[in-house]
């Protein structure tokens, strides 16, 4: 009878709760680590803990940790918080680690596909550079570096534009009449929240069975879609019929990114598109 893997999801917010769920689910043992505890799922054993405090939590567990995900998520959207959440608590997790004489199998580090800065559509997967020039995907590349660099195998996932129960900005833009410029078609990617944890339960149970896994991923869904296109499926389908007298001009940049290497490791997203993805959200699944 083989033993369970243990799981360390530090920062085990939104995403990282599915993830625990899931691999509960698996038959893994899984710990959360968070401020509030009492908003983890049942089946993930609570770790009361402050990312960014130097000192390792007291109910940070004793035996060995096959597994590490870092998947915090800054709640201070300036310069400093977000440092603070990315590499400065994957910091202080990595020495927690080294304290307690623990050496995982390997650390995910979960990133964003904010560290790319190419626009004008064009396609982006691992190869590509990431030169990010905003100072949250700066600090995300340091971070990730920090994670390469850390003395365990270590493989970051990029994630984009995650959606589902709970972020449904969008939905609520459309509500409204939202207009976006359709030439130059600005292109999104997206991921649902369930893929998001899917794709990184995927990448930690193949290399559990002994799969040899890259240092980067990228997790997006199949069709990176201009946004008008999106805006549109869902005015039709919410049946919305008013529009707002101005165009909004999205914040960030166009370009699609590629799903091909962890779809060739044998990964599909759940929902490929984001109509199977929007239409679950609004069905309430």
């Amino acid at each position: 009878m083989s033993i369970a893997p243990t799981l360390m999801i530090a920062g085990c917010g939104d995403v990282g709760s599915r993830l625990g769920q899931q691999l509960h689910a698996a038959g893994w043992q899984v710990y959360g680590l968070r401020r509030s505890v009492a908003a983890l799922p049942q089946g993930i054993v609570p770790v009361a803990g402050d990312l960014t405090a130097a000192d390792c939590p007291a109910q940070w567990p004793e035996g060995p940790l096959d597994y590490l995900v870092y998947a915090a998520a800054a709640t201070e959207h300036d310069e400093a918080g977000y440092r603070r959440a990315y590499y400065d608590g994957l910091a202080n997790t990595l020495n927690w680690l080294k304290q307690r004489g623990q050496a995982p199998k390997r650390v995910i580090f979960v990133s964003s596909s904010g560290v790319y800065a190419q626009d004008g559509g064009v396609w982006v997967d691992e190869q590509s550079p990431a030169e990010a020039t905003s100072y949250s995907g700066r600090i995300m590349l340091e971070a990730e570096r920090l994670a390469l660099g850390s003395g365990f195998p270590a493989t970051i996932v990029r994630l984009t534009g995650i959606y589902g129960p709970g972020r449904e900005w969008l939905l609520k833009q459309v509500r409204m009449g939202y207009r976006v410029v359709s030439e130059p078609p600005l292109y999104a990617n997206r991921l649902h929240a369930d893929d998001c944890a899917g794709l990184l339960a995927f990448l930690l149970q193949a290399d559990a069975a002994g799969t040899a896994l890259d240092d980067l991923y990228i997790g997006v869904d199949d069709a990176p879609a201009p946004l008008d296109e999106v805006v549109g499926w869902l005015r039709n389908y919410m049946g919305v019929t008013e529009w707002a007298e101005e165009s909004t001009v999205r914040r960030s940049g166009s370009k699609r990114c590629s799903n091909a290497r962890a779809r060739a490791l044998g990964w599909a997203p759940r929902y490929p598109t984001y109509r199977e993805g929007y239409a679950a959200v609004l069905a309430g699944d």
